[in-house]
């Protein structure tokens, strides 16, 4: 399926889902997920973890709260903070599960972060090449408009770049 590549802030995005950069505990931390919890509010953490833990690659859905979406989809693309390191199978599993799911839901957008990047260790040209490919490979019931989301300006042109080539 087709895609866009944007830049800014996932919690300020408007869409019927938003995808987590979560660890297999779901505590909602920093980068992505502590982006989510702020706009979210603390019942967004709360409702999260009771959810996990999860397996690695897994995903688990939430309401969105204060967000302006309808759920948010928890991918574990990586272990619990500070027990390993994202791999290119859970970044895979992880992709294609919050696909899956919010195609189940009935979701017709989707912003979809970097998993398994950042502060979960994984370069992130490799990984957001497993992301692009995943996402392309995809065939959809509901989901229409798909945006794979990077906060800086380094990490958007290594988005952009990446999906021009796949």
């Amino acid at each position: 399926m087709e895609f866009s590549v944007i830049q800014g802030d996932i919690a300020q995005q408007s869409a019927d889902g938003l995808v987590n950069a979560a660890g297999t505990s779901l505590q909602m931390g920093s980068g992505v997920a502590g982006a989510l919890r702020r706009g979210g509010g603390e019942a967004l953490n709360q409702a999260a973890v009771t959810k996990g833990p999860i397996d690695l690659g897994d995903v688990a859905v939430t309401d969105a709260y204060d967000l302006d979406a309808d759920y948010v989809i928890h991918a574990a693309a990586m272990p619990h903070y500070g027990d390993g390191q994202a791999t290119e199978a859970s970044i895979r599993d992880a992709t294609r599960n919050s696909l899956e799911r919010a195609d189940e839901l009935g979701c017709e957008s989707l912003v979809i972060p970097a998993l398994g990047c950042g502060v979960a260790g994984f370069p992130l040209e490799d990984g957001a090449r497993i992301i692009a490919d995943e996402i392309r490979a995809f065939d959809p019931a509901s989901l229409s408009d798909v945006r794979f989301i990077a906060y800086g300006d380094a990490g958007y042109r290594t988005l952009r770049r990446v999906a021009d080539e796949v």
